[in-house]
């Protein structure tokens, strides 16, 4: 029964974290894809709900990525904004998005890396502009987006915004240049909706020179865009159609085209592009009271257009001045953090200097160390294989000479017997093999019938952790003061202890000697000095007749 129990608590258990999993998966997925659902919406709007529902999303995501301090973010919600604020007709808000996003980033450490942001927002702004029939601001904002533009595809958009703008003027001339440039360079790009755009704008300045290629670039346009289902690009495609056959005193071919271009405005719930549309309807229309009534319509929206151009312009130069104010006080504060930042390296480049001595200063004292040893070992090798051979090739020759007085022969074993001791105690160390079975062996060595030798925890020490430099030192000043020992301090008795703490190595030397006079020292500054070479100390410890200490500590 009980084993039933757990089994259930198990298998509920992992079903609630299943589920929990799903939930949490699906609430991302869903937010992934209502984002971009909304983008779409913005981009190419398909329904008449579209615009309108897509722009109170990104006023919400706008705000809620301020909060956040998501600024990143909140200057794509802005520029998203005002694209859809403009697909609608509502220009005020566009301009007042693009300028809040623009400030946004002027305000940002690193804003000319925003280099896409800051193209497209100009580019919208020379939009709005154009829109505004305000043609050289138009013009203005489009030169600041192609300065810094790097993709070739963001400089054929602009350019073509150009080119739209001589088009409005009717600079036909400069417009077509620059579209017959932008066809040859958008084929490379093999952006169909890119390449459909150009040729609609071709097509259209053409069919104002009369041009036989005009008819054939606006259908390509056409069908490119249907493929695609571009709403926004088909309703541009059926007006500049309409106004093809208008031109032609083709009523039939401009009304089906003229009747596209309303359907699709409906669609994509745009009052801008319905005014578009149905102005072609009153173009249509013979009546001389309708036109006359466009004509005074276009007029008056002209003169008003352009007064409220001024305040707008005006509106941004404010903000640009504020903006140049803002960036005053940003220079002033970076040229602050410039000088911490100097600061700080002066005091990294001292610090390193400092290190860099103290690195140096440690190599040439090792190079020192170890070119000491190598000489040691060269010269003990020298005394070794020509002084004392040579004592010993003359002693053998002696000796077979009777005439030759016994005291001479045994001073030249005296002399033999000291240097193979010389030889002996500054021969080479193999460190490679066992260093503290060679430690034990050296101090065994100066044990005798009369001397006894006593080590401590010799064997416990981590030799391998000690470097090469430490643990040679370490050789050559217990060699010296267990040599020390033999010829002077007739000892009975010697003890080592060894104790390891941390990463330091203390070794305790005494014997019973007859002690020595610590004033004179005798031999004793050689061992200091090796010591000393390695970062270490050693003291001394003895009074006449009453034995000989040492602590080293390395």
């Amino acid at each position: 029964m009980k084993t039933i129990k757990i089994s259930f608590l198990f298998f509920y258990t992992i079903n609630l974290m299943f589920v929990l999993c799903t939930v949490t998966f699906s609430f991302a997925q869903t937010k992934i894809d209502s984002s971009l659902y909304y983008y779409n919406a913005i981009t190419a709007p398909e329904l008449p709900e579209n615009l309108p529902s897509a722009i109170n999303f990104y006023s919400k995501k706008k705000q809620q990525d301020l909060n956040k301090k998501d600024t990143l973010n909140a200057i794509r919600n802005l520029r998203l904004l005002a694209m859809g604020e403009f697909k609608i007709g509502d220009n005020y808000d566009s301009e007042n998005h693009i300028v809040e996003a623009l400030k946004l980033i002027e305000a940002m450490a690193f804003k000319d890396t925003l280099i896409n942001a800051r193209v497209g927002l100009y580019n919208q702004l020379g939009r709005i502009y154009r829109a505004s029939r305000n043609h050289p601001a138009a013009q203005n904002s489009f030169n600041k987006a192609l300065a810094i533009a790097k993709k070739a595809k963001d400089s054929i958009i602009i350019l073509n915004n150009k080119a739209n703008v001589f088009k409005d003027e009717l600079d036909y001339k400069n417009a077509i240049d620059i579209y017959s440039i932008l066809y040859q360079k958008s084929l490379k790009t093999q952006d169909s909706l890119q390449i459909a755009l150009v040729l609609d704008n071709l097509g259209y300045v053409q069919s104002k020179t009369d041009s036989p290629d005009a008819l054939g670039n606006l259908k390509k346009a056409l069908d490119i865009r249907k493929n695609k289902n571009y709403l926004v690009g088909l309703h541009s495609s059926n007006s500049n159609l309409a106004a093809y056959y208008l031109d032609r005193n083709d009523t039939s071919q401009a009304r089906t085209y003229s009747q596209n271009a309303l359907n699709l405005a409906n669609t994509i719930n745009s009052s801008s592009l319905k005014l578009d549309a149905l102005s072609l309807f009153m173009r249509l229309d013979k009546n001389p009271y309708i036109n006359e009534y466009k004509r005074l319509a276009d007029s008056t929206y002209n003169v008003k257009q352009l007064a409220e151009n001024k305040n707008a312009y005006l509106k941004y130069n404010v903000a640009e001045e504020q903006k140049k104010t803002q960036a005053s006080q940003l220079l002033q504060e970076v040229e602050s953090r410039k000088r911490l930042i100097y600061q700080f390296l002066a005091l990294f480049i001292l610090l390193a200097l400092i290190a860099s001595y103290f690195i140096f200063r440690y190599r040439y004292r090792k190079a020192k160390i170890e070119e000491v040893y190598k000489t040691e070992t060269r010269i003990a090798k020298k005394v070794h294989d020509e002084v004392a051979n040579d004592m010993y090739k003359v002693m053998i020759s002696l000796e077979n000479n009777p005439s030759i007085d016994d005291g001479v022969l045994d001073d030249l074993e005296r002399i033999y017997s000291k240097t193979r001791d010389i030889s002996k105690e500054n021969s080479a160390i193999d460190l490679n093999q066992d260093y503290a079975l060679q430690l034990n062996d050296l101090l065994l060595g100066y044990k005798n019938q009369n001397v006894t030798i006593v080590t401590r925890n010799l064997s416990k020490i981590d030799w391998k952790e000690v470097s090469e430099i430490k643990k040679t030192a370490i050789y050559r000043v217990l060699q010296e003061l267990m040599t020390n020992m033999r010829k002077h301090s007739k000892a009975s008795s010697v003890a080592l202890v060894f104790t390891q703490v941390g990463s330091k190595i203390l070794i305790k030397y005494s014997d019973n000697g007859i002690g020595c006079d610590l004033f004179k020292k005798n031999g004793l500054q050689n061992t200091e000095s090796r010591i000393a070479s390695i970062n270490g100390t050693i003291s001394f410890e003895s009074k006449k007749n009453d034995g000989f200490k040492a602590t080293i500590i390395v």
